[in-house]
């Protein structure tokens, strides 16, 4: 990664589909290479909620912020810094949305395999994020792992629409909650399913990392 801060923005106009996890997780796994800061910009504070529970240090910095026109400036707030993580309300018309996919650098975008999920997801991209063309990546949560077959159709679909996916997928398991519960990211979450719900985002970082370096060199 190059020493100019860049800014990853989580998104997607429906809520419960992973966002905060998703945010949580990046910002625990990136921290631990980089210095990141964390930045809540939805009004109903779920990541910092999150964030402020625990007794751990979480091992990055975080902000709340939900004023478009503040937003717009965040580039400038994130000097001395490496990376950051923007969590989003789930508000496809929000000015606050608007104001961050405009200046991302980077775009991921979760949402679980269902139809109707995925449909939502589309929209969101074909209406406010394909128009800005910044680079971004479908991410598919909630996975049940005794059903992957309907996240492969989840991707042929967006494949399809010519819109890009992770390969990995997010499952689901009951280490996120407890994670939540306890105010840490899922990398520094113990016991069970904890190993295999940290190693699904960091096979995610992973990947981002080498879209990230196709991209920006």
């Amino acid at each position: 990664m190059s020493l100019s801060p860049k800014i990853v923005v989580v998104a997607n106009g429906k809520g419960g589909v992973g966002k905060t996890t998703t945010v949580m997780a990046l910002s625990g796994i990136f921290a631990e290479k980089y210095k990141v800061l964390a930045v809540d910009t939805d009004t109903q504070g779920s990541f910092s909620w999150w964030a402020k529970r625990g007794e751990k240090q979480i091992g990055f910095d975080l902000i709340q912020e939900t004023d478009p026109t503040v937003l717009s400036r965040l580039r400038k707030k994130i000097e001395g810094y490496e990376l950051a993580v923007v969590d989003t309300a789930p508000a496809l018309n929000s000015e606050a949305l608007a104001a961050v996919i405009a200046i991302a650098d980077y775009l991921v975008l979760p949402t679980p395999p269902a139809p109707m999920d995925l449909a939502v997801l589309i929209e969101t991209v074909q209406k406010a994020i394909a128009p800005v063309g910044t680079n971004h990546r479908v991410l598919l949560t909630r996975v049940d792992s005794r059903r992957t077959r309907e996240a492969l159709e989840a991707q042929n679909t967006l494949r399809e629409l010519g819109i890009p996916a992770f390969q990995t997928f997010i499952r689901t398991y009951k280490a996120h909650e407890r994670a939540a519960l306890e105010g840490i990211p899922i990398s520094q979450l113990r016991g069970e399913n904890a190993h295999e719900a940290k190693a699904d985002y960091r096979r995610v970082v992973d990947e981002l990392q080498r879209d990230w370096e196709s991209n920006y060199g």
